[in-house]
Parts: C-alpha cells; structure tokens; sequence
C-alpha cells in the first residue's frame, strides 16, 4: 500500500526507456497524441503504470468515460474578436486555467524529472504543483519554475517533519500549499502489476532525504500492520485547522469528493479545493471526478476557488469542467506522457495545445471569455439516442 499522489511504485528496479526526443515528434497535432507517442519512450510496464490507477481501474475508466456525457452547444453570430483564456486564481492573474498536477517522482520517465516540468510550466505560463515526492528538492525546482508555484504536501509521521517541509516551501517561494487528503492508503494497479513494473532505483523523494523514517508496525501482524501504519498517519480535522491556523501559506485541499466534506472544509477556513479522485489511483470504484463536480460546486458556490482534477486529455475536456464548476483544471497523466516524449519542450507543447482547444471550444460555443463558460454551454450527450434510432433504408 503506498499513499502518494504518484504514478510510482516503492519497489526499486531499473525501467528501461528509449531517450526523450529533443524535438516535438512527427505525428503529433493534439494533446491527445501525447498518450500514444509515449508508449515508445516508456517501457511496458512503466507505461502499464502511468496508465493504470488502483485496483481493476474501474474509477480511471470512469474518468474518461464521464466526458462523453455531455455535448457543447454550439452558438453562432456571437462577438468572440476579443476572446481570451486569462483567469484570476489565488490572488494572481493567470494566462489560462491549465495547471500542472502533482507527480511523485518523475525520474521514472525522464533524466530531468521535475526540473524539466518546471521549465515547461514556466514556458507556458502554467502553475506549477510540485508533489512532496519529487525526485528532485524543491529548492531546485524553485529556481526553474515560473514565477507561481504551489507545493502539494503530505502531512508526514513526524509533525516536525511536516513543518519543516512547509517553511521550506515558503521560503523557496511557493506560494499556497495543496494538502492531499484522498489516498491514505491505495491499492496497487492490477494493470502494472502483471505488467511486471518496479519503479527506477534513481526514483527518489529527494525532499524527504535526511528526514528520520517513520516507525513501522510489527512484521508478524502483515497486512494489517501496514494498514495501521498508513491510517496512522493519515491527515486529520484537527492537523489540518492547525496548518491553516499557524502556517505560513494559505491551504488547499486536493481530493474532494462529497459535497458534505467541501462545506466542512471551507467553514474550517481553507484557500480552496481540488476535486479529486486521485487520478483513479484511491478508492476504485469511486464515481468519476466529474460527476461530482457540479455538487461539489453547489456546495461551495462561486466564489469560492475551486479546481478540477480527473482524467483531461482534450481542450473539449477543461472546457466541460469549467462549464460544470471549476474555475481551473488539473493535469497529471498527460503530463507524465508529454513529459517522457519531449521533456520541458514536451510539457510546454501540450499545454498550448490545450490550451488552443479549448480556444476553439469556446470560439464556437460564443464564449469571450472563461466566465461565459457555464452550464448552459453544455447539453447531455445525444450519443445514447441517436444509436438506439433504426437505420433508415436506402
């Protein structure tokens, strides 16, 4: 059981992969595409493992499939001439509202790791969310990255530990902490498991070095004890208001789910929420993040910040959560990919080509500006009704 916000294992083994190209490769004209180059830079079963979530991957399949959904609703003879894309988030004007999720360890695919993200993100423009698990310290990343960052935390066994991780990231200039709240334990990916994957040795969580490990459980007492263990140091209310109340950074939550728990969270003072279901890599079977967007929203009505996090691949993808709630969206998985195709060039080229597809999308939906993305922008999915209607003859 591991508790991360990885696409990483603990078991240490060399993953071998062809070299990341210096250049966008032929062939590549969506976001999307990233997906498919990736699988000749990534061995098999390192791929099985970025691909896979936890379990029988039945919440990654349901990530995807909630998309499908929904229809945009064309609009026509709108003044779009002045569209753009910007957005004002924490406090901070943003170019678009594509921010880069947190990835454990991404060493695993490509010699750069998070360094390289770092100098994708500030490429294009794009809010870095470096995970407590990066391979490389933040401090480095920092110093790359563009001038808006977040740290993404995991509240450690030691609570000294954990304060120490914070006024580290403070004083290397993040400016908000997303506290990961949804995976304190996980299942491991049946899909990279027979697959065969083992995550590199070099595959380190550099911003825990130096630390003292936490004490484990008893080896007799197995699987249990290692349950006992991660609950143990699972985050709780009471350490949560402490962050917010004596940190030095505001707090996001990253992993929301249940409108009940959004209510509880904002009247507990947090900056703002994720809504998460871990990229399909904690409860399997839970419903797809964006199925309970809209509820989540309910909950905490505008304008209160809320993000999106679940399974983006398209420009058509960001649009529908904003148009169900979120005010900005997360990306992970096609992170990774563009990450082991291409490096930063890679991670900076699918950004823009997100970001141009949901230009288009609101093009032609009559939308000018992120606001003008609402529900009505959307209508559920015709596919279902127009597969039942007979063919008519010839």
């Amino acid at each position: 059981m591991v508790r991360d916000d990885s696409l990483t294992s603990a078991t240490p083994s060399a993953a071998a992969r062809r070299a990341p190209s210096t250049s966008i490769p032929p062939g590549i004209v969506c976001a999307e595409d990233y997906a498919g180059a990736a699988t000749g830079c990534l061995d098999p079963a390192t791929y099985a493992h970025v691909a896979g979530g936890a379990a029988h991957d039945v919440t990654v399949e349901a990530n995807r499939r909630a998309y499908e959904a929904w229809d945009l609703w064309p609009r026509v003879l709108r003044d779009v001439t002045v569209g753009h894309t910007r957005l004002r988030l924490a406090d901070r004007d943003l170019a678009h509202p594509i921010l880069l999720a947190p990835l454990a360890q991404q060493r695993a695919w490509h010699p750069d790791a998070e360094l390289a993200t770092a100098r994708g993100a500030a490429a294009s423009d794009s809010v870095l969310v470096l995970s407590t698990l990066s391979s490389v310290p933040l401090e480095a990343v920092a110093r790359v990255a563009g001038p808006v960052r977040w740290f993404q935390l995991y509240l450690q066994a030691q609570r000294e530990v954990t304060r120490d991780l914070v006024a580290r990231a403070a004083a290397a200039g993040y400016a908000a902490l997303v506290v990961t709240v949804d995976a304190p334990v996980q299942a491991a990916s049946h899909r990279a498991l027979r697959a065969g994957y083992r995550a590199p040795i070099d595959a380190v969580a550099a911003n825990l070095d130096g630390y003292p490990s936490p004490a484990r459980g008893a080896a007799d007492a197995g699987w249990r004890a290692s349950l006992a263990d991660a609950m143990r140091v699972a985050p709780t209310w009471e350490e949560l208001r402490a962050l917010i109340r004596d940190g030095p950074l505001p707090v996001w939550v990253k992993g929301v789910a249940h409108p009940d728990d959004a209510r509880r969270l904002v009247d507990l003072g947090v900056a703002g929420l994720v809504v998460s279901n871990h990229g399909g890599r904690g409860l399997d079977g839970a419903p797809a993040s964006l199925a309970v967007l809209p509820r989540v929203r309910s909950a905490v009505p505008r304008p209160f910040p809320l993000l999106f996090d679940g399974g983006i691949r398209r420009g058509s993808d960001v649009f529908k959560a904003l148009a169900l709630g979120a005010d900005a969206v997360l990306v992970g998985r096609l992170q990774a990919y563009a990450l082991a195709v291409a490096g930063a060039l890679g991670v900076a080229h699918m950004v823009r080509l997100l970001r141009e597809e949901l230009a288009i999308c609101m093009a032609l939906t009559g939308c000018s500006d992120l606001s003008a993305i609402t529900a009505d922008t959307l209508i559920p999915s015709s596919a279902p009704a127009i597969a039942s209607l007979p063919v008519p003859l010839a």
